[in-house]
This record gives structure tokens, C-alpha cells and sequence, in this order.
């Protein structure tokens, strides 16, 4: 009898697989997106910023030093877009696998080429980030090689995992490269539009497009009357194909000015869920294009 249990624990114990979770905490909706499709189910994901909220103009919270205690690993877009609160979260935290330096702390930006470094950076020029443009989430390639990281430091934390998720990485690279071809496919090239944040560089560069004007006269200053005023007479020389605003940025601004001008107001998605329908990273791309086209 105890043979028959032993045999029957032995096979139970072989053929249930375990799995390593790694307690993962993102800062942003599109980088717990992507850390989702390379995790799969040996990960346990926290995001901190809410889809609809400014990502510049967070304020560190309880709940947030919380969860960053328990993180194996912590991830973060970097490019100073979150330090304003990710040092007091990290800090607070009192977790030493996530401070600087520490494989459970990975900054996104590692992977990237930053677009749009400054020579030199004093408060004259506004809100200006010193190490490049942080809004590099709209790039494919960008993302292609921070979700490819992003598989290795699991890897690392996980190697009874490292298998999956460098398929899982592959899976992903794939399917990125099949979607791409339609968003290539979308005629952009030429094309021109006015913006109210230096939100879609990396988006302008990959697909030939331009961005003629700003409706902030410097990154995170508020337009003043007479800024509109010559910008609704840049736009009636220029005629751009579009006002590009977001939900938390410039829906008064560039409604005034799309009635003044004629131009068409274009709402656009700034991250995975701030509009229906954009649930994940894919998604979130899928409707960046399609309200450009």
C-alpha cells in the first residue's frame, strides 16, 4: 500500500509543473503590457500609473512604496519621465533587490537610442528632459529591444524560466514584426501636424512625417494668447493634416485652435488603455495608426 502511494505521489509531483513567479511592479501601462507578454504566467504584475493619468505628474503613494517592497523585479521607463516619484518609491521601499545598480532595477531607456538629447539643459528652456525624449513607446524598434531585455532579466531572476521567456520574447518579436507591416502600410510620409507635447518624435521619425509647431511654446509651459495667436497663423500658411492632443493634455487648446483654423482635432492614445480598445501594447499601436491615417 505504501508503494501504490509513494508511486502515486511521485507521479503527481512530476507531472504538476511549478512555477518561479517573479513579483513584477511597472511604472507605466505599456511597459506592464509588454513585461506581461514576455512573463506569461510565471509573473505576478503591479502597475503603478493609472492608463488616463499624466505619467510627468505623479506623486508617490503608500500603495505604491507597498508593492515596490515585494518587487523581484522593478521596471521603469527612465529618461527622468518618472523622477519625480520613482526615487521616493524605490527608496521608501527599503527593497534591496530593486535599488540602483541591482538586477531587480531595470530602466527601460538602457535599451533605447534617445532622440532629442539637449547640448545643454537650464530652466529657460521649460521642462526639458536631459537625457533625451522619453516618449519612445511609440517606436517599434524602440520597444522590440526593451522587451528583448526585458525576457533576459527575467531570465536571470528566473532560470528555471529563462526558457520560456525568451520564446515568449520571440512570440512577441514576431508578432511586432507581422503588425508592422501594417503599420507601414498607413500613408504618413509627408505629411505634417501640430502637436501639444513633444509626445510623437519617435513616432514622426519612424514614419516620415513632421510636427510643424507646438501648442506648448516650451516642453510643460502653458501656451499664452499671443503663442496661440501665431500658431493659428502658422497653421493657416502651413495647413497641417492634424492637431495631435491626448485625454490629459490640450483638448481645450486644440479644440480653440481646430475651430479657428479648420484643422482637424486628432485625440490619440499617450499609453496602453487611456482609449477603448487599446488593452495592450499591440492594440495601443493599432489605434495610433488608425487615427493618424
Amino acid at each position: 500500500m505504501k508503494r501504490i502511494i509513494l508511486a502515486v505521489l511521485l507521479i503527481l509531483f512530476t507531472s504538476t509543473p511549478v512555477f518561479a513567479e517573479i513579483n513584477v511592479v511597472a511604472t507605466l501601462p505599456w511597459i506592464g503590457s509588454v513585461a506581461k507578454e514576455i512573463g506569461g504566467d510565471r509573473i505576478n504584475i503591479v502597475v503603478l500609473v493609472k492608463p488616463g493619468q499624466d505619467p510627468h505628474m505623479i506623486e508617490a503613494k503608500p500603495s505604491m512604496i507597498l508593492a515596490a517592497r515585494k518587487a523581484d523585479l522593478f521596471l521603469f521607463n527612465g529618461l527622468d519621465l518618472e523622477i519625480g516619484y520613482v526615487p521616493l518609491i524605490v527608496e521608501g521601499s527599503r527593497n534591496p533587490n530593486i535599488q540602483p545598480g541591482r538586477p531587480g532595477s531595470f530602466d527601460c531607456s538602457r535599451f533605447v537610442s534617445p532622440i532629442e538629447v539637449p547640448v545643454s539643459v537650464d530652466r529657460s528652456l521649460g521642462d526639458v528632459h536631459p537625457f533625451g525624449n522619453p516618449h519612445y513607446h511609440f517606436s517599434p524598434a524602440e520597444i522590440l529591444r526593451v522587451a528583448r531585455g526585458m525576457a533576459e532579466a527575467m531570465a536571470a531572476l528566473d532560470p528555471p524560466g529563462a526558457s520560456a521567456y525568451r520564446a515568449n520574447y520571440e512570440r512577441f518579436a514576431a508578432k511586432l514584426r507581422e503588425r508592422e507591416k501594417a503599420w507601414s502600410a498607413v500613408p504618413l510620409r509627408g505629411k505634417s501636424y501640430i502637436a501639444y507635447h513633444k509626445m510623437f518624435e519617435y513616432l514622426a521619425r519612424d514614419h516620415g512625417f513632421r510636427i510643424d509647431g507646438y501648442v506648448e511654446p516650451k516642453p510643460g509651459i502653458p501656451p499664452s494668447a499671443s503663442h496661440i495667436e501665431s500658431l493659428i497663423a502658422s497653421m493657416k500658411t502651413k495647413k497641417p493634416d492634424g492637431i495631435l492632443i491626448t485625454s490629459y493634455q490640450g483638448s481645450r487648446e486644440g479644440a480653440f485652435l481646430s475651430e479657428k483654423t479648420g484643422v482637424k482635432l486628432i485625440l490619440m492614445p499617450h499609453d496602453v488603455g487611456s482609449q477603448k480598445g487599446t488593452d495592450d501594447w499591440f492594440a495601443f499601436m493599432d489605434r495610433v495608426m488608425e487615427n493618424l491615417r
